[in-house]
């Protein structure tokens, strides 16, 4: 053991251990500005890579000759603040995941690499030291709006806005340099100031809209702890108004000086999420999500920090956002699976905006119309307060839900006829149709007439998926691509057929019934490029008669006024999936997509198509709703002691064959066991081990798959044992020959 009297930094590392690492601070560094949350170039192994300092220590386990100076220290002050660095070092403990590797992915990329913020300098912008009154007159005379709107918001500001809080208004650059030239405004360069932007002008734009009774009560149960930590699931029907009673929330916590976070599952939410928010908020709004370059993710991120921006619209990885002044966080679409990461640390951010909620002191708010079993067990058991919006917003009516039985019927495009004529009738109302299939490409796969050979991918326990556009077979697991074969492989026939539907051949079969109505397309494929799915849905939005043809892209939140009347095809089979949330996430797909219809001022009606119409679950859901099938299936997780009334942590291993995958997790299976036996971790109380066992798909991207599942009535044995066994895995020789993760809440068991 080694004591240093200059003391000792000790260091979380982007690297697969669990463990912490000690290194001698640069000498040039007095010990003062040594505070957590700095970040720290060191030495490791043959390279030099960027951590996260997390203590400054007098003793270290390390002899001293052995201890290593780091190289630099990247920060004046730290990048992560205290609640910040509570919450990634929460995150990799209850994820069980390297605390080194946690915390830097809560940064932007450019700070993992080393970006130097001493550098950072931003443009302002100010009325002009010269202005000349003529301009302001030209000005007027110009016919330019959004000049116009942009010279008041500068007018505003005589100390100057920064280039980036008014491209969060939607100012970009060239609309700025057009203001420059007219003599209006100038540019300078300055450090980044931490202030909040909105101080100077009013706070709406426009006013908010008039709530109904069920929105004003929720509303003031919301504000009326805003000043404390508080949980609150808001379960509102699709159509109720979730969305305005989030806006007003927000702008009471804006009034308060302090700043919103709104998480959407999404990227394709945020283009009308933010259009809304900026059409009613005169304050700077930053989005960030993958989308973006890592310059604007950072130019978001800082503009978060330092308050420039009031209201932050993010994806899953927003929960690390820093907030100058945070005052409230919003889960929109609570139950989606998107919140949930599936690789790295596998956090939920739904789980950590309440644990961050709870550091931070502030209300977070979980909004959907159809709820996570665990949330809605939250609220039942009293641990968040339970909101109702059961009728929908203004004169819109719920939509009407009919079964169509699809046992017998000769199909089109995987379309009954009644569905047909149901559209046919929609479009000539002037009205817009959505077909919903919930599978890509022009068919689920290709077979041949002759000895029934199916297209299977080489690398995946999966079939490969016809596409016609352009014409390949494609696997949508691991993304392998190859052409359409001319005869079959094993009979060396010519005659190959499509298997089933896609929303291709939906697309093409549409086209040819209805050929003067556009029918537009909505799925991965179809909406690559860049602007592709925002130039759709303007498309959707101008009202003209059309046809929607999708995937789950257009299930989560979407507002369609046109749209009438929507088609559910084959969406009832994950009733009979293997998982046991399968009946859950079925009922929320399909209640999700029936929200699209009706939402305006015109009455919707949804077709739901199906082969199986006496399915209990499935009646339950149309002729009772969401609520009735979810207190159904929360008594059958209680009697057989699934989550939530269980906890589970999936440890899952693959390797090329499939021998050490499963000999590791058999090794991993009699560790537990020991543990179990030696803790006294067992009994009905304790920690049941299921396993090892092929995954669900055994085969992925050229690996076999093997799943082990722990399973506990309460957290606290399961994570007790995982804290021994974790540590011994990394020892067993046969980890350093495969991929293996564990999985903490697991919610894909595939």
């Amino acid at each position: 053991m080694s004591e240093h009297s200059a003391g000792i930094l000790r260091i979380a590392l982007p690297v697969s251990l669990r463990r912490l690492f000690d290194y001698l601070p640069p000498k040039s560094i007095p010990a003062v500005k040594l505070t957590p949350g700095l970040r720290v170039r060191v030495p490791f192994r043959n390279r030099e890579i960027v951590g996260v300092l997390i203590s400054l220590e007098i003793e270290s386990e390390v002899p001293a000759d052995k201890l290593r100076p780091a190289s630099e220290i990247l920060d004046s002050t730290p990048v992560l603040s205290e609640q910040l660095m509570k919450l990634a070092l929460w995150t990799a403990d209850y994820y069980h995941h390297p605390a080194g590797d946690t915390l830097i992915q809560a940064l932007p990329a450019l700070l993992r690499q080393g970006y130097d913020l001493g550098k950072e300098v931003h443009n302002f912008w100010q009325p002009a030291s010269n202005l000349d009154n003529q301009a302001e007159i030209a000005l007027a005379k110009a016919r330019a709006p959004k000049q116009q709107e942009a010279w008041e918001l500068i007018r505003q500001h005589p100390d100057g806005i920064s280039t980036e809080a008014l491209r969060s208004f939607g100012f970009e650059k060239p609309l700025l340099r057009n203001l420059e030239k007219r003599g209006l405004v100038e540019s300078l360069t300055k450090a980044p100031q931490y202030q909040m932007f909105y101080d100077h002008h009013p706070l709406l734009k426009s006013s908010p809209l008039v709530l109904n009774s069920e929105q004003e009560r929720a509303l003031e149960a919301v504000i009326c702890e805003d000043q404390s930590f508080s949980a609150t699931l808001l379960h509102g029907v699709t159509g109720s108004g979730k969305t305005e009673v989030y806006l007003q929330a927000i702008a009471h916590v804006l009034s308060q000086q302090k700043q919103a976070l709104l998480l959407v599952p999404e990227i394709g939410l945020t283009p009308q999420t933010l259009a809304r928010f900026r059409e009613r908020f005169n304050v700077p709004v930053c989005v960030l999500h993958s989308g973006l370059t890592d310059r604007e993710r950072l130019n978001g991120w800082l503009a978060a920090q330092r308050g420039e921006a009031g209201i932050v619209i993010s994806t899953r990885s927003g929960i690390f956002t820093p907030l100058y002044s945070p005052g409230i966080i919003i889960v929109d679409e609570e139950h989606d699976l998107s919140y949930k990461q599936q690789d790295s640390v596998r956090y939920s951010s739904r789980d950590l905006a309440l644990y961050r909620g709870r550091l931070e002191n502030i209300p977070v708010i979980l909004g959907s119309a159809t709820p996570s079993l665990e949330t809605l067990n939250n609220s039942i058991s009293h641990r968040f307060r339970y909101l109702k919006l059961s009728q929908r917003a203004g004169v819109a009516t719920p939509p009407q839900l009919e079964l169509i039985d699809t046992r017998g019927q000769e199909l089109q495009g995987g379309i009954a006829p009644e569905s047909l004529h149901a559209i046919k009738d929609t479009l000539q109302q002037g009205h817009q149709a959505l077909v919903f299939l919930n599978r890509r490409g022009y068919a689920p796969t290709l077979t041949c007439d002759h000895c029934g050979w199916l297209v299977d991918c080489p690398n995946c326990d999966a079939h490969l998926t016809l596409h016609r556009s352009p014409p390949h077979l494609h696997c949508h697991h691991c993304d392998y691509r190859q052409g359409i074969p001319n005869c079959c492989p094993n009979c060396s026939s010519i005659e190959l057929s499509p298997v089933g539907q896609g929303t291709e051949r939906t697309e093409e079969i549409l086209a040819q019934l209805f050929p003067k109505t556009q029918v537009l397309r909505i799925d991965r494929d179809s909406m690559r490029k860049k602007h592709a799915f925002q130039e759709t849905i303007d498309k959707i939005h101008k009202g003209d008669p059309a046809i929607l043809v999708g995937t789950q892209m257009l299930a989560k939140g979407h507002h369609f006024p046109a749209v009438t009347l929507v088609v559910i095809v084959n969406a009832d089979a994950g009733f009979f999936s293997a998982d046991f949330r399968g009946s859950e996430k079925t009922g929320q797909l399909i209640l999700q997509v029936a929200g699209r219809a009706g939402r305006a001022d015109r009455p919707g009606r949804v077709f739901i198509q199906t082969g199986t119409p006496d399915n209990e679950q499935l009646q339950t859901l149309i002729h009772k709703g969401y609520d009735d099938l979810s207190k159904e299936l929360l008594d059958q997780r209680r009697s057989v002691g699934l989550p939530p009334f269980s906890y589970m942590a999936l440890i899952s291993a693959e390797a090329t064959f499939s021998q050490p995958a499963e000999e590791f997790l058999v090794n991993t299976a009699n560790l537990a066991k020991q543990i179990i036996e030696v803790d006294n971790l067992g009994g009905p109380e304790g920690v049941l081990v299921l396993g090892p066992m092929p995954a669900p798909m055994e085969k992925r991207q050229g690996r076999m798959r093997y799943h082990l599942h722990l399973q506990a009535k309460t957290r606290k044995p399961l994570h007790n044992m995982l804290y021994r066994l974790l540590p011994l895995l990394e020892q067993d020789p046969l980890a350093r020959k495969i991929r293996w993760s564990v999985d903490i809440d697991p919610q894909d068991m595939s």
